[in-house]
């Protein structure tokens, strides 16, 4: 077999091959086979009639069309394995010449376009030079801190005053459509202010004094009646408040390992300080990726944005959403997805340049890592991604982590002050500092809404 690539644009290619007819006869001799357990013919067994009179009862260039069927693929697989190209897409195939059914010689020929892997030339990324905020610490920061601490300690009181925000609330709801009731539930538990029910329950219950009720319009997000428009009936039938124990000696006993408030203060403001070093290296972890960006050309195929987009959309749809649609929402996840194929593609570069590997314990600390993100239990989730073959994307992902980290490891980073910023902690994998920043760019997509899996201070939000 002969192949041959003509490229057509930096993203999409043509394969041309050429397959002899020695090598197209295997196919024929189990094209044959096929259709003999396919035909009955008496006097033979089903799957013993002769080649022959297969030949008298359905033709030689059913069978020939049977044997191409079945070999095209291989013959393309091993097209793509001669050729070095890497395909993103399904191949457009065209066969432009068979054998003549009636001769025992000739040749396949076929051409195949499809969409690749761009090819890119790096450039010298050694000491890129980035600037982050300064890390800064105050008071302030302390007390956000101690006040948290306070609340994870904290007690629900009753109250009887109009809910503000951050109260607790127990309230029964009724939506309907046109006059006509479509859902209702009671005894809910919502914070006001925490946004995570319908859009307009905050400004609704904001005031609402127990046994009081107001009507809202809103869109629906669940339900058979999802993305349609509603009024909504809310009525509070309690207000509750969280009381925060007291800031002394006993709570700091009670809540850390110090006998003092003092100490504790003392804990908070280092971790506090800590926790701005951290937002230094997520802030110099992105922008490395932004000048890497801009310093590669990387031309993204139309076809990874096309099934992106009909995912995205389609899932959207699947959940209600359908009416996100819209032609700002498209361009968003058009930018996002070329953005995300142009990290890849420069991170992969820069993977196999440095000669980056993943080491068994890597991709088993990645795994146990994206588990727990899904709440689930780390054996089962290594089966579920094995069974579903995504063990060589997440060996991908992690490598693409790393790869980031090499380039993180020799920036030049100072703060807004002009200091120089030492990240040598956060490029070492397994340090006190690599998980806080794992943390920090949890919390970040947590907020944005992302599933995102992040195993080290390099992680990239894909």
């Amino acid at each position: 077999m002969k192949s041959a690539v003509e490229n057509l644009t930096p993203t999409r290619v043509k394969l041309n091959v050429e397959v002899p007819f020695e090598e197209l006869k295997p196919s024929i001799d189990e094209a044959y086979k096929t259709v003999a357990s396919q035909i009955q013919v008496p006097g033979f067994r089903k799957g013993k009639v002769p080649a022959k009179l297969i030949d008298q009862r359905v033709g030689r260039g059913y069978v020939l069309e049977t044997a191409i069927n079945e070999g095209l693929n291989g013959w393309y697989q091993a097209a793509v394995q001669e050729s070095g190209i890497r395909p993103l897409s399904r191949p457009e195939v065209e066969i432009t010449e068979v054998p003549d059914p009636s001769a025992t010689d000739g040749e396949l020929k076929f051409q195949a376009e499809v969409d690749v892997r761009p090819e890119i030339e790096l450039p010298d990324y050694s000491g890129i030079k980035v600037e982050v905020a300064a890390a800064e610490s105050s008071d302030a920061d302390v007390d956000k801190a101690l006040d948290e601490l306070r609340g994870r300690f904290g007690t629900l009181k009753t109250v009887e005053r109009p809910a503000a925000d951050g109260d607790f609330l127990s309230i029964d709801i009724t939506a309907s459509i046109d006059g006509a009731e479509v859902d209702s539930a009671s005894g809910l538990s919502y914070q006001v202010g925490a946004g995570t029910m319908l859009e307009g329950m905050d400004e609704a219950v904001t005031g609402l004094s127990a046994d009081e009720d107001a009507i809202f319009d809103t869109t629906l997000v669940g339900g058979d009646h999802a993305g349609e428009s509603a009024q909504v009936k809310v009525v509070v039938k309690s207000v509750k408040e969280r009381e925060l124990p007291e800031a002394n000696d006993d709570f700091a006993q009670l809540a850390s390992e110090f006998d003092t408030l003092a100490e504790l203060r003392e804990d908070l403001a280092k971790q506090a300080a800590d926790s701005k070093v951290v937002e230094q290296g997520v802030e110099a972890r992105d922008k490395v990726l932004d000048k890497l960006v801009e310093l590669v050309e990387v031309p993204v195929p139309e076809s990874v944005v096309e099934e992106q987009l009909e995912q995205h959309f389609k899932a959207e749809n699947s959940h209600g959403e359908g009416e996100h649609d819209t032609e700002e929402h498209r361009a968003e996840v058009k930018a996002n997805t070329e953005r995300a194929f142009q990290n890849e593609i420069i991170l992969d570069a820069i993977a196999e340049k440095e000669e980056v590997g993943v080491s068994q314990n890597e991709l088993i600390d990645y795994i146990v890592t994206t588990a727990s993100q899904y709440g689930m239990d780390p054996n089962q989730f290594a089966q579920i991604i094995d069974q579903s073959g995504q063990v060589p994307m997440m060996v991908s992902e992690v490598r693409r982590r790393k790869a980031l980290a090499v380039v993180l490891g020799q920036a030049e980073v100072t703060d807004s002050e002009g200091n120089k910023v030492d990240l040598s902690d956060f490029v070492r994998p397994g340090g006190e500092e690599a998980q806080a920043v794992e943390a920090e760019a949890e919390t970040e997509a947590e907020e944005a809404g992302e599933t995102v899996a992040n195993d080290d201070p390099a992680a990239v939000k894909f």
